[in-house]
């Protein structure tokens, strides 16, 4: 079966054409640059035929050493504060639009040097510091504001990952923005002063989602924020993250026609934040098989982590795909002494990690042959989500950063990490 096949992935998309990890340390993340290309060639196509502008998210792929090929095709990267924003600004250097819950004076202070977009997460927050945001953009007129909204319409079925999650510290309800416009009005603004400066709205609901989720929100959220969308001071709505446009079964027809739609309607500039879009099926984690343990199960101990390298597997919880493995969820009883050979003539095998945490155990597959000591173990689309999570904890090193090329076969080591990794951490 070809890795197309197996992974499901469309099957024109370039994905590590005769690539194998025995050249590289262990473990180690690669990046396709081809796999990139192709999904930042869908966004730009999209972006091209709606009219949006579509921004990299860095909280979910920050590997900066590829945003030369980013600054290309998108309009920039949004971030979630100043070291992401500096990333953006360093390496992307096209839109920079940040989102944070709250701001400190002192990352205020440096991000309006950063940012082109700033997102307050509600109206008080933007009242604290609207003299001083207005003051910078004397000297960067191309500044602007916005709130974070909640349309308090949840889509998603992973409560952590859900910002319309009940009691949710992102964006602001209507009801609240009401009261706290009203209390503005008492101390004696006028609704014009409260508004000035506020140029779009943003909202971020969605988590590996279609454009059908999307289309509902949309259609809650001008429900409750058309009225103020509508007024002639606001140019601009943020649509976030969460969509999976590079997915082959996205509707992309169906979002050109919300963008559209929206873009017409409103006079407004509409923006994307794809994190996962932009990095999904480009990268993957090869790591090695230290050493077979047994407890009534084979286990596979590998030089990886669930929890220092991919801790989504943790917090999701979700099992990947590896390369030549099937994955299996195993009753919560097993027999004592279960076959490892089983009907099928398939290898079981349960892999975790070198850490002392007991639940560092990323899944349970099933092989082809028997596991041996040494032997490859390939983690598929681990681009995302990764990288910018990883931890030092039990003093595990951080994997390699590698770059691959199906367009030409090339792979490039592009950083390895040490001891002072660990140390400069603590």
């Amino acid at each position: 079966m070809s890795i197309h096949r197996e992974l499901g992935l469309a099957p024109d998309r370039p994905y590590f054409e005769q690539f194998s990890p025995a050249a590289l340390p262990s473990p180690c993340f690669v990046v396709d640059k081809a796999a990139l290309q192709y999904n930042l060639d869908i966004l730009k196509n999209l972006a091209d035929r709606s009219g949006a502008k579509i921004l990299a998210a860095l909280k979910a792929f920050s590997f900066y050493h590829l945003f030369d090929q980013v600054a290309d095709s998108l309009s920039g990267g949004c971030a979630s504060g100043v070291y992401e924003a500096r990333l953006a600004r360093e390496h992307i250097n096209k839109e920079v639009h940040v989102f944070s819950p709250a701001y400190t004076d002192r990352e205020l202070e440096e991000l309006l040097t950063l940012a082109d977009h700033l997102v307050f997460n509600n109206l008080h927050q933007w009242l604290r510091f609207q003299d001083r945001c207005l003051a910078a953009r004397k000297t960067r007129p191309q500044l602007a504001f916005g709130i974070r909204v909640n349309p308090e319409h949840s889509e998603g079925t992973t409560e952590i990952y859900d910002p319309c999650a009940p009691y949710s510290r992102l964006g602001i309800t209507r009801s609240q923005w009401d009261l706290e416009f009203a209390r503005a009005l008492g101390l004696g603004k006028s609704p014009e002063e409260i508004l000035w400066g506020l140029s779009g709205f943003h909202f971020h609901t969605l988590c590996e989602q279609g454009a059908e989720p999307l289309e509902r929100t949309l259609g809650v959220f001008l429900q409750k924020w058309g009225d103020l969308l509508v007024l002639p001071t606001m140019t601009w709505l943020n649509l976030g993250g969460g969509h999976h446009i590079t997915k082959p079964d996205y509707n992309r027809e169906l979002l050109v026609s919300l963008v559209r739609h929206i873009s017409a309607g409103f006079a407004v500039q509409v923006y994307l934040e794809p994190g996962e879009a932009v990095a999904i099926h480009t990268g993957i984690l090869a790591a090695q098989v230290v050493d077979i343990h047994n407890n009534n199960l084979a286990l596979a101990i590998l030089n990886t982590s669930a929890t220092c390298h991919m801790p989504d597997t943790l917090e999701i919880p979700y099992t990947p795909a590896v390369w030549g493995a099937r994955s299996r969820r195993l009753p919560e009883t097993l027999p004592t002494n279960p076959p490892s050979v089983f009907p099928e003539g398939e290898f079981l095998y349960r892999l975790g990690g070198q850490t002392c945490l007991a639940g560092d155990v990323i899944g349970d597959y099933w092989f082809n042959r028997p596991l041996e000591v040494g032997d490859w173990i390939v983690f598929d689309d681990m681009a995302h989500y990764t990288m910018v999570k990883t931890t030092t904890f039990n003093g595990i090193p951080l994997p390699t950063l590698a770059t691959f090329d199906s367009r030409t076969g090339k792979t490039e080591v592009i950083k390895t990490f040490g001891y002072q990794d660990f140390k400069s951490r603590i």
